[in-house]
Formats: structure tokens, C-alpha cells, sequence
């Protein structure tokens, strides 16, 4: 008797191919929701004239949608959202760090030679002398936007009327009213403010600058009290023609000397500079400044010992206390494994919290309850402070290196050891002949991983110390117990002028060679550990 045997096919293949009403409503949603943003982002790519980054929203957004309204392409629906953010957040993120490592982006330097331009000219102002005095009325148009409807009159000609705003320089207008004083109070297609209103938007009011045309060095109105407008003047004058900047005050001429700021020939600036492409300069600025290279010396000296020291006590402390743990005979085996991981399972910033509490000079419980009241500088000191930095990291690794090395061991044949022992192997023989080596196989990758993490702790260093004591004879915001990548917060984030994200990007390059040359050669050796097993 034959059976006839259908096949079947799996859920995923039928929601592949025949998917349900549910679905498609649902993949629409989701879809038109991607639309609408990758829209936007396109009208404000369009807007900044960014063109590069807005073709390839559109080019990924066409994607998204051919891969998830077509049938089929299973593994492309999977895998599409991960490519994405995997692009968005590290691909981007290394290719945005790179270039920004060759230009000179800081706080000085952050946007366009345009508009260092303009905030230049805006930034200060001087009263024009014997300028007439404008007679003010403050005005709204539909969109509430402030403008000023200036009157200028004297006794042999008669009066003439300008309206204008922060946007729109000052144009005349013929169709007002004027009021007892003589001066326009409305003009058609406007709204005059009431006192009261004027009080309410006061600050934005006193902030306005009218300028009298459209030129970048033109004169400009400002009002003290909104019923009169006065004339003011840039402090400093472009020459478009030879590209220079001239103070009025003094006459001294500022040039374009292609470092993205106008330098005078004394080496004075005006700030804020522009973003300029300077190749290698940042590289070459890190390794020939003294003040620069003297830090990043022993902050690199740090960096090594740090992590090094890391990983050796936490996985020494961990192994040492894995042996112990790991003894049958031992009662309560559970509640000490349990406990040792408590501080692994306690968050670290609070750990450090507590730990500089514990390590204060005067009051805290280390000086004055465990060393009897002793008066050591633990936070204050260089050596101190780096002493208590790697208590605290041990305090809160050799948890981990502890539940590594604990598994490690068990994973260890019994026999191996016993064989050890019965040809008179001591205790110490055989931890370091047999029970080490097998150790290692699975454990040495876990250790450069160790290395690489400690090298980049940021947290620990930040939150105990802020890396300090802080060295004041730097030219960078740095201290002698910061790491890297502390340091490049600090350079990159640091408040007032010395942000300077282009040495900051250049010394992150120089962080991830420094950990891929360090973890390619440590694969490579571990490679030799493989023949023990």
C-alpha cells in the first residue's frame, strides 16, 4: 500500500511565502515610519547641502524597502537591520574620526569660513559717532517675528521710514502712520506691539541687530528701550578682494594664513577660526610639542602598566581564590562562590563612589579605622593615586577572573591531576605543569580581552580620580594618573576654548593600532598554547 507523503513546510516558510494580513500591515507601518524619517533627513541633507550623506540615505532607504516588500530574501530581512546600525555606529563612526583626526575641528574651529566670517562681524560693535538717531516703533509680522520700524527726520527734510529685521536688512517704506511725535507707529501688513508686549519680549528686543544692508561689515541698528534706535558699527572691517580683516579701532590687518584663522603678522588672531584639512599636523603637533609629548609619554607608560597590572592581579587574586573555592572538602561552597562575585554584580560607578569616600585624607575609614589614623594622600599623590586606582580595579575584576578560572579548572580531567600526584608531584608542580598550562588554552584569550578592556577604563579612572593630579605645566587637560582614552575625553570635551577634536581623533587612531597590534601578536602566541591540550 503506497502513502502519499506531502511535504511539509516549516512556519518561517510559510510566513515567507504566503504572509498573513497582519504582516503586511505591520511591515507597511514599520516601513512608512522609515520613510517619513529618512524624508526628513533628506530635506534637511538638502537644506545643509550635505548631497554625499543624502544619496546615501536614499540609496539605503530604497534598499530597506526592496528587501522587505519582495518575497523571498529571508536572510537579507535578518540581516539588513543589523548591517545598518552596524554602519551607522561604527563604520561611520571610524571613517568620521578618521578624517576629523586631519583637520583642525575644535572649539575655534567648527564650521565654515562663512560663517566664522559672519559671527565675527556680529560678535562685537562699536557706536557710530554723529549717526543719527532713529525714532522706533517694534513691530510683528504674521510669523511673530520682530521688526523694527525705524523713523529718520530733522528739521529740513521730511521724515523717511525703514523696516527691517535680524533676517531682512532695513528697506524704506512709503504707506505709514505717524504719531504726536512724528515718528511711524504701523505700517501696512504689520502688527505694533503694546508696551507690555514689548516687556514680555524684551530680551530678544535689546539682543536685535537691523543691519542698514546686506553687506557683511554693514552698519547695523540697536534699540536701549525700544522707542529708539541707534547706529552701531563692526569693530572690525572685511576686505573680500584681499581677503583680510582690519580692526577699526587700531588698523591692524589680519590675513588668511591657511590654518583655518585670521592671523595678524605678530601672530595675534580673531577668533573663531573655521575647519580647515591639515593633513598630519595633529600627529606631528603630538610627537614634536614638548608640551604635548611629555604627557602623552608617560600617559602611554601609565596606559600599559595600568592594564598589565590589571589583568595580573585580578587573574592572580581570581585563580588563587578559584583553587581554594574549587576543594571539595571545602563546606558552603555555594555561598562563598556566590559571595566572591557580589562586587562583578555590583555597578562600578558606585563602587567608585564608595571607594573614594573610603580613600578621603581626612575622614575616610582606610586612613582612620583600617591604618589607625594615618594620613595618606591616596587621591592627591600620583603614586598613591595609582595605588588606589588598581585596588579599586582589582576590587571589582577579580570577580570575573575568578568565574573564568573557576570553569577553566573544572573542565580539567581528574585523572590528570591524580596521575600527577602518583608519580610525586607536589601541590605547586602540579598547579604549574599541569593544571596552568591546560588553564591557559581556554583562558588566554580572555585575557587579552582583559587587556584590551582595562586599556580602554575609562570609567574607573574618571570616576575616582578625573585623572588627576592634574599637571598644570601641560599644554592638554591632563593628569598623572590618566589613561588614553581619558585623556582624549578631556582634550575632545574639556569646557572653555580648549576643545580640539582633531588632536583628540588623531590620539584614538593611535589607541585602536596600539590595541590591534597588541591583540594580533597576543592571538598569535596564544596559537602555541593549543598544542598543550
Amino acid at each position: 500500500m503506497k502513502r502519499n507523503l506531502k511535504k511539509e513546510r516549516s512556519p518561517i516558510e510559510r510566513a515567507d511565502n504566503a504572509p498573513t494580513l497582519s504582516t503586511w500591515i505591520v511591515k507597511i507601518l514599520l516601513l512608512g515610519i522609515l520613510d517619513a524619517l529618512a524624508l526628513f533627513s533628506v530635506f534637511v541633507l538638502l537644506q545643509a547641502g550635505d548631497y554625499i550623506l543624502m544619496a546615501v540615505v536614499i540609496a539605503v532607504t530604497l534598499a530597506l524597502n526592496w528587501i522587505y516588500l519582495r518575497r523571498g530574501s529571508l536572510p537579507a530581512k535578518y540581516l539588513a537591520p543589523g548591517l545598518v546600525f552596524m554602519a551607522i555606529f561604527q563604520i561611520f563612526v571610524v571613517i568620521y574620526s578618521g578624517y576629523v583626526a586631519f583637520t583642525n575641528y575644535g572649539t575655534s574651529h567648527n564650521s565654515t569660513k562663512e560663517d566664522a566670517l559672519h559671527a565675527m562681524m556680529l560678535n562685537g560693535q562699536t557706536r557710530v559717532p554723529e549717526a543719527p538717531v532713529y525714532g522706533l516703533s517694534v513691530l510683528v509680522d504674521e510669523e511673530e517675528t520682530l521688526h523694527f520700524l525705524a523713523t529718520l527726520s530733522d528739521e529740513t527734510t521730511d521724515a523717511r521710514v525703514f523696516v527691517g529685521s535680524e533676517d531682512e536688512p532695513l528697506a524704506e517704506v512709503f504707506e505709514y502712520e505717524l504719531n504726536t511725535r512724528g515718528i511711524a507707529n504701523s505700517t501696512p501688513g504689520y502688527q505694533t506691539l503694546s508696551f507690555a508686549e514689548l516687556v514680555q519680549r524684551q530680551d530678544e528686543l535689546l539682543a536685535m541687530k537691523v543691519f542698514l544692508t546686506d553687506e557683511i561689515d554693514s552698519n547695523f541698528l540697536m534699540t536701549p528701550d525700544g522707542s529708539q534706535a541707534v547706529v552701531f558699527q563692526p569693530r572690525l572691517e572685511y576686505d573680500a578682494e584681499r581677503d583680510t580683516i582690519t580692526r577699526i579701532s587700531d588698523g591692524k590687518v589680519f590675513f588668511d594664513v591657511g590654518e583655518g584663522i585670521f592671523t595678524a603678522a605678530d601672530g595675534e588672531v580673531i577668533r573663531p577660526g573655521w575647519r580647515e584639512f591639515v593633513g598630519f599636523d595633529n600627529f606631528i603637533r603630538a610627537i614634536t610639542n614638548e608640551g604635548i609629548r611629555q604627557p602623552l609619554f608617560y600617559v602611554l607608560t601609565w596606559n600599559f602598566a595600568f592594564a598589565i597590572l590589571s589583568v595580573l592581579s585580578t587573574f592572580i587574586v581570581g585563580l588563587a581564590l578559584a583553587l581554594m573555592l574549587n576543594d571539595p572538602k571545602i563546606r558552603g561552597q555555594k555561598f562563598y562562590r556566590a559571595a566572591m562575585i557580589l562586587p562583578y554584580a555590583f555597578p562600578a560607578f558606585l563602587s567608585a563612589f564608595v571607594f573614594q569616600a573610603l580613600y578621603n585624607q581626612e575622614y575616610g575609614w582606610i586612613n582612620n579605622i583600617l591604618l589607625g589614623g594615618a594620613d595618606i594622600p591616596w587621591l592627591n599623590d600620583i603614586w598613591w593615586s595609582k595605588l588606589a586606582i588598581l585596588l579599586l580595579n582589582l576590587w571589582l575584576g577579580f570577580p570575573y577572573m575568578f568565574l573564568i578560572t573557576t570553569g577553566a579548572l573544572q573542565s580539567i580531567p581528574e585523572e590528570l591531576t591524580e596521575s600527577a600526584k602518583i608519580d610525586g608531584a607536589s601541590a605547586w608542580q602540579v598547579l604549574m605543569q599541569v593544571k596552568l598550562p591546560m588553564l591557559m588554552v581556554t583562558v588566554a584569550p580572555l585575557l587579552i580581552a582583559s587587556f584590551a578592556f582595562n586599556f580602554n577604563n575609562f570609567a574607573v579612572i574618571y570616576l575616582l580620580t578625573r585623572g588627576g593630579p592634574t599637571d598644570f605645566d601641560a599644554e592638554i587637560p591632563v593628569g598623572y594618573t590618566d589613561i588614553l582614552l581619558s585623556m582624549v575625553y578631556k582634550i575632545a570635551f574639556s569646557t572653555g576654548e580648549g576643545r580640539d577634536f582633531g588632536l583628540a581623533s588623531a590620539f584614538s587612531i593611535l589607541i585602536f593600532f596600539i590595541i590591534a597590534t597588541v591583540s594580533y601578536f597576543s592571538f598569535r602566541r596564544t596559537k602555541t598554547l593549543e598544542d598543550v591540550n
